[in-house]
């Protein structure tokens, strides 16, 4: 079996060689993002596995489909940069991955103490050496109430390692699942009404997009607290700068970005970006922009690896795979 492998990082490629020997498959490995202009690679693939930079639409799945591909798999929990629906109407499979959510969920907390702890102006101040501390008073998370809007394996992980922390847990989902042992099962209103800190970690699609809008911070504390290690299209964007900019949001950690492909990922320190709003959102003292890196573990990638070369075998030999879409 031969599979192409897109977006491949350097640290991507011990794994890739194990996991060649392991399911004893051909693999051609290569940097570039997917475009019709590459899509000749596939020739004589039964899969292609990709990152989530390129937008694989309608005119690629065809081609894929008509060169032999049988199925498609990103290398990431997030599938919205395909075109799901038609890859169902041609008969080409889809598969996402699953990984350990632990380096996600850490991530996440992580951002939650940088934001209530002030961490961005400390730093900024002690670069110049202003080890003052009027504005730096911070909150424990022993005393607010976190929302965790999503409880699939990453919001549950968070939920668990909140736990620790003592604070009060609300959970919103559609489904309740294991999270419940460590969370409180509440509707989305009570969740923007009660929540000191609110992070988001839903798949996206035409339901969630948006989801946090003018609308929906109009509804919550002043002063909350928003994390996004999730899709940086649950949020609109002009609506945080709106929430900040009126001093009804008190922090933002967001470690993922509306418009951010082309962007992220890449070493840009020498060129112009044009995106506006993401300069102009990044520069408060109060809100934590990273570079889509809470999945950026040796586990987490290993696991990503693995899973979308697994899926592709598995849905070659038998049709499915656990993480079919």
């Amino acid at each position: 079996m031969k599979i192409l492998a897109y977006e491949v990082r350097d640290d991507e490629r011990a794994e890739f060689d194990r996991c060649a020997k392991r399911f004893d498959v051909e693999l051609v490995l290569t940097e570039q993002v997917p475009t019709m202009e590459n899509a000749a690679l596939a020739e004589g693939c039964s899969g292609v596995t990709t990152l989530g930079q390129g937008r694989i639409d309608a005119a690629l799945l065809d081609a894929y489909k008509g060169m032999g591909v049988r199925c498609l798999a990103t290398r990431t929990i997030g599938y919205d940069h395909i075109d799901l629906a038609h890859a169902k109407e041609i008969g080409l499979a889809v598969c996402n991955v699953r990984y350990d959510p632990n380096g996600v969920a850490e991530y996440t907390v992580m951002l939650m103490l940088l934001c209530i702890r002030h961490y961005k102006a400390a730093l900024w101040r002690a670069q110049v050496n202003d080890y003052s501390l009027q504005g730096l008073y911070g909150r424990e998370m022993r005393c607010l109430t976190v929302g965790i809007l999503g409880t699939g394996r990453i919001g549950t992980q968070v939920a668990k390692i909140l736990s620790g922390f003592g604070c009060r847990v609300l959970g919103y989902d559609a489904w309740h699942g294991a999270a419940s042992q460590w969370l409180t099962y509440t509707d989305l209103e009570t969740i923007y009404r009660e929540s000191d800190i609110i992070t988001v970690h839903l798949n996206l699609n035409e339901e969630t997009r948006h989801m946090i809008d003018d609308s929906a911070i109009a509804r919550m504390k002043d002063g909350v607290i928003l994390i996004n290690c999730a899709r940086g299209a649950l949020m609109d964007t002009e609506a945080l700068i709106a929430g900040i900019e009126q001093r009804k949001i008190g922090g933002l950690g967001l470690d993922c970005f509306e418009h951010e492909e082309g962007i992220y990922h890449l070493n840009r320190r020498d060129e112009i970006i044009s995106n506006r709003s993401m300069a102009y959102l990044r520069q408060f003292p109060n809100v934590v922009m990273t570079q889509h890196m809470a999945f950026y573990t040796d586990a987490a990638v290993a696991g990503m690896v693995q899973c979308s070369i697994e899926g592709i075998c598995s849905v070659v030999d038998t049709g499915t795979c656990q993480t079919i879409l």
